[in-house]
C-alpha cells in the first residue's frame, strides 16, 4: 500500500458525520461490563453482543466510519458462519484491530503505568492484515495527580506509540494514536490543559524522529475536561475552548483527522462537548475533521437493553442507532437537547 492509500483510509476514518465504533473491549473488561447487565460472559455471547451491533447495517451506513475489534473478534464468525469481520464491511465501515497488550505498572514510578505489545507485534500486524483489518489501534494511559505524570513515563509511552505506529505502516495499516490522560482525580480543567499538550508534543516529536507519516495517522486524544472529582466541572464552551487551544498548539496540520475517546464521560455529556467542539471549531481548523471513537459512550445503552436476550436485539439496534446518529450530529456540530429529545 502506498501513502496516498494510507492517507485515504485516514481520512476515510474521520468522514464529516462518522466517526469510529470502539468495540474492542478485552475479554476482561466485556465481562465486568456484562457482569453490570446481569449477562454471562462467554466466547458465545461476546460474539453474540458484537453480531448484534455489526448488523446494525443502517446505522453504521450512515454514522460509523469503522470499527475497533478486540482479537477474540477478528477470530469469530456469527451464528452464520460469516466472519464477523465481514459484517462491519458490510455494513460500509472499515475495520480495525487493538494490538497492545495493555497498561502495566511502569516500573521505578508508582502509580504510573507502560503499555506494552510490542514484542512479536509486526508479524501480528501482517496476520491481522491478512484477517481484513486496514487500521489499528494503541491506546497510551496517563494519570494526573499533583506529582504525575513524570516526564519519563510521558517520554516512555510516547516513544512506544510512535514505535508502534511505525510498524503499523510497515504493515500497510493505519495508526490510531491515542495518548490518554485520564479524567479520573480531582486535577481541574487548567491542569489538563497543561499536561495533555505537554503529552502531545512528545508524541508527536517522537513520531517524527519515527519517520511515521503524518498523512496516514488518525490521533485519538482525550478532551481537555475536569477530573472527575474536581469541586468545579468545567462547561461544554470551556471544554471546546480549552480543547482546540491545546489541539492548535500541538497537532501538525498534515494530520488527516482527529478522533476524540470519550473517557468515562457519560453517553450525552460526550456528545454534548464535541457538538461544543465542533461549534467552536473556526476555518483554521477546517483541516482537522473532529469527531468521535467511543466504545461505552455508544454502546451503554445498547448493552443494558440486549441484555443477553436475542429478543431484545432489535430494540438494543435501535438504542445504538440513536446514540450513533446523535454523535454524527456532532460531528458536525448539529446537535442539540431538542434532538436529544426527539431521538428518545
Amino acid at each position: 500500500m502506498n501513502p496516498d492509500q494510507l492517507a485515504a483510509i485516514a481520512s476515510a476514518l474521520t468522514a464529516r458525520g462518522k466517526g469510529l465504533l470502539a468495540a474492542d473491549e478485552s475479554v476482561s473488561t466485556i465481562g465486568k461490563r456484562f457482569a453490570q447487565c446481569g449477562i454471562e460472559s462467554t466466547a458465545e455471547t461476546r460474539r453474540d453482543y458484537r453480531e448484534m451491533l455489526f448488523r446494525s447495517e443502517d446505522a453504521i451506513r450512515r454514522n460509523i466510519s469503522g470499527v475497533i475489534v478486540f482479537d477474540e473478534t477478528i477470530h469469530q464468525s456469527a451464528r452464520d458462519g460469516t466472519p464477523l469481520i465481514k459484517l462491519i464491511e458490510a455494513a460500509g465501515a472499515i475495520p480495525g484491530i487493538k494490538v497492545d497488550a495493555g497498561a502495566k505498572p511502569l516500573a521505578g514510578h508508582p502509580g504510573e503505568t507502560i503499555t506494552e505489545g510490542l514484542d512479536g507485534l509486526r508479524e501480528r500486524l501482517k496476520d491481522y492484515c491478512a484477517l481484513g483489518a486496514r487500521f489499528a489501534k494503541w491506546r497510551a494511559v496517563l494519570s494526573i495527580s499533583e506529582t504525575i505524570p513524570t516526564a519519563y513515563a510521558i517520554e516512555a509511552n510516547a516513544e512506544v506509540l510512535a514505535r508502534y505506529a511505525a510498524l503499523c505502516q510497515e504493515a500497510d495499516l493505519v495508526p490510531i494514536v491515542e495518548p490518554e490522560v485520564l479524567m479520573d482525580g480531582a486535577h481541574d480543567l487548567e491542569r489538563c490543559a497543561e499536561v495533555t499538550e505537554y503529552v502531545l508534543k512528545k508524541v508527536f516529536m517522537q513520531l517524527y524522529e519515527a519517520r511515521v507519516r503524518l498523512e496516514g495517522i488518525v490521533l485519538k486524544p482525550n478532551m481537555i475536561v475536569s477530573g472527575k472529582t474536581c469541586p468545579r466541572q468545567a462547561s461544554p464552551e470551556e471544554v471546546a475552548r480549552a480543547t482546540l487551544k491545546v489541539l492548535r498548539n500541538c497537532v501538525p496540520v498534515a494530520v488527516p483527522g482527529i478522533a476524540f475517546l470519550s473517557g468515562g464521560q457519560g453517553d450525552i455529556e460526550a456528545t454534548r462537548n464535541l457538538d461544543a467542539i465542533n461549534r467552536l471549531a473556526g476555518p483554521k481548523d477546517a483541516h482537522w475533521p473532529l469527531t468521535f471513537s467511543y466504545g461505552r459512550a455508544l454502546q451503554d445503552a445498547a448493552m443494558s437493553t440486549w441484555a443477553g436476550k436475542p429478543d431484545k436485539a432489535q430494540m438494543a439496534q435501535d438504542a445504538f442507532r440513536r446514540r450513533a446518529g446523535m454523535n454524527g450530529m456532532a460531528a458536525q456540530g448539529l446537535w442539540s437537547d431538542e434532538a436529544e429529545r426527539i431521538a428518545a
